[in-house]
């Protein structure tokens, strides 16, 4: 049922071909901007607190792979607070489907799927520039902490979405700023302050979809965080289930 819904939005899109080709050129040159500054700074800096150009191309290529798996296949996620406030929500509630999924399958991010595209694109080069001593294990790890970072992510967008439940706005603010302040996994945790450092490690775990991923591959962190991502992935998917649930059970409608 969840493919259905999602081939439907996927097939409306395509029915406005120019919006949708738009939407995908744009996408694709928002990477190649991000290349084009990265090359401009690392032009500057041959490395940041030991990491060079190619290691943050691999951090900026997770997260567009993760981001672009939650706009393609979960981008619902953004009109939960619409659907709250205007009371819509009602009809997801009567139908035989989990109510989380009705709400991720409301919508499909085309803009996701140029996202995962330039991200492997991009993933790809990195790794192959960086000297890795891969064997079938790492290659596994590697595939563990990929999935484990896509989960991370999805699991924030859903549990700051799920904020919506206590407040009135029918625009996902809180879910949105949370979002602005994922960019900052897209370089290395080592640069930035304490604050900072405690913020994307502990209270909201952005570093683990891309430094530390990337820190275990590339042997500049301790090989033990290759067992801690899968672990915080479930600890995010864990409470992004139930802040959601506890949100539902206090929902009451629009009312009139």
């Amino acid at each position: 049922m969840y493919l259905r819904m999602q081939g439907i939005h996927l097939r409306s899109l395509l029915e406005y071909e120019a919006d949708f080709w738009i939407m995908v050129i744009a996408t694709v040159l928002m990477q190649i901007v991000n290349l084009i500054f990265l090359q401009a700074l690392f032009a500057k800096v041959p490395s940041i607190n030991g990491w060079g150009f190619w290691p943050v191309v691999a951090m900026f290529a997770l997260v567009a792979i993760a981001e672009g798996v939650g706009s393609l296949m979960f981008e619902g996620m953004w009109k939960l607070a619409d659907l709250i406030n205007r009371g819509e929500l009602d009809y997801l509630l009567v139908r035989p489907f989990p109510v989380w999924l009705q709400v991720s399958s409301n919508g499909v991010g085309i803009n996701g799927a140029s996202n995962i595209i330039t991200g492997t694109i991009m993933l790809i080069a990195a790794l192959t520039h960086i000297d890795i001593a891969w064997s079938p294990g790492l290659a596994l790890v590697g595939v563990l902490l990929l999935i484990s970072a896509i989960v991370i992510k999805v699991s924030i967008n859903l549990a700051t979405n799920a904020v919506s439940f206590w407040s009135a706005s029918p625009t996902p603010l809180f879910a949105m700023a949370v979002h602005q302040v994922g960019d900052l996994a897209r370089f290395p945790l080592s640069v930035y302050p304490l604050a900072l450092k405690l913020a994307l490690g502990i209270v909201v775990p952005f570093a683990f979809v891309s430094f530390f991923p990337i820190g275990v591959i590339t042997g500049k962190v301790s090989p033990l965080l290759s067992i801690l991502v899968p672990v915080v992935a479930v600890y995010c998917a864990v409470v992004a289930r139930q802040t959601f649930r506890r949100g539902l059970r206090r929902y009451e409608s629009a009312g009139n």
